[in-house]
């Protein structure tokens, strides 16, 4: 009894660090309005409309030709299978062909962003905390380059080796009935992973601490890209989710990372 009572606790810590997770896209969303902070928000805000615009109208006219072309024609009377295929595979398909566009495009968003993201970080933590920023140990420039590089290439590696595992998933009969909730799961550990690396990056930590980190605080940073998720799927708002995104990954890392060890 006391063992189950120990893992409901267990369970509703994790719930409520989701839900905290979650939460601070609100606070993101509060502090990109600050009037100290909007000028730094023109130009990744800029970026992210003209990027995701674009997104959203080449999904709108690509995306039934994208997924006639992923269903197998059958004659007429095998038109009961089609059906049903179109019924179990459709869903399945639709939410893996958003999250790779979506995510395509808000990676070339972050890519051309970064610079300008990293300002906003430095400057909604230093609204927050009050403090110049403590970027740790100094390195060359150099070698900042060199471990920059090597940090995006470690996490463009990461996400390409659990994209072909789960479109593998994908195709397997039983197996992809789940992967619809699995692919969602991804893609909200992916863009937490994206959005913690501008205020963590700017304490001199890379792909590596920060996919650690993110991972003693599992429920936290999916909560977190959970949220961006949503705000990148929904028209009109994911105009403004890369920089609310980024707002609100500052806000988790300034009031959670010294238990992100």
């Amino acid at each position: 009894m006391l063992k189950d009572t120990g893992n409901l606790t267990k369970e509703n810590f994790m719930i409520g660090n989701l839900f905290k997770g979650f939460g601070h896209i609100f606070n993101g969303l509060k502090l990109i309005v600050q009037p100290g902070l909007r000028r730094f928000v023109i130009i990744p805000l800029s970026i992210n409309i003209t990027l995701f615009g674009g997104a959203t109208w080449y999904l709108f006219i690509k995306f039934d030709e994208w997924m006639n072309s992923l269903l197998p024609d059958f004659p007429d009377w095998l038109s009961w299978l089609e059906t049903m295929l179109i019924w179990l595979l459709w869903p399945l398909f639709s939410i893996m062909i958003l999250l790779v566009i979506f995510y395509s495009f808000s990676f070339i968003a972050n890519l051309i962003a970064a610079p300008f993201n990293s300002l906003l970080a430095e400057k909604i933590e230093k609204h927050l905390t009050g403090q110049a920023l403590d970027t740790g140990p100094n390195f060359p420039t150099s070698e900042i380059i060199k471990r920059s590089i090597s940090s995006e290439m470690s996490k463009l590696l990461y996400f390409l080796k659990w994209w072909v595992l789960l479109f593998i998933l994908t195709l397997l009969p039983v197996l992809n009935l789940v992967a619809p909730f699995i692919w969602l799961l991804f893609g909200a550990w992916m863009l937490s992973l994206e959005y913690l690396d501008y205020p963590m990056a700017n304490h001199n930590k890379f792909f590596k601490d920060i996919n650690k980190q993110a991972i003693s605080k599992r429920s936290l940073s999916l909560g977190l890209g959970g949220s961006i998720m949503l705000f990148t799927s929904i028209p009109l708002l994911n105009l403004i989710a890369m920089p609310t995104g980024v707002a609100a990954a500052t806000s988790l890392w300034v009031k959670h990372r010294d238990q992100m060890s």
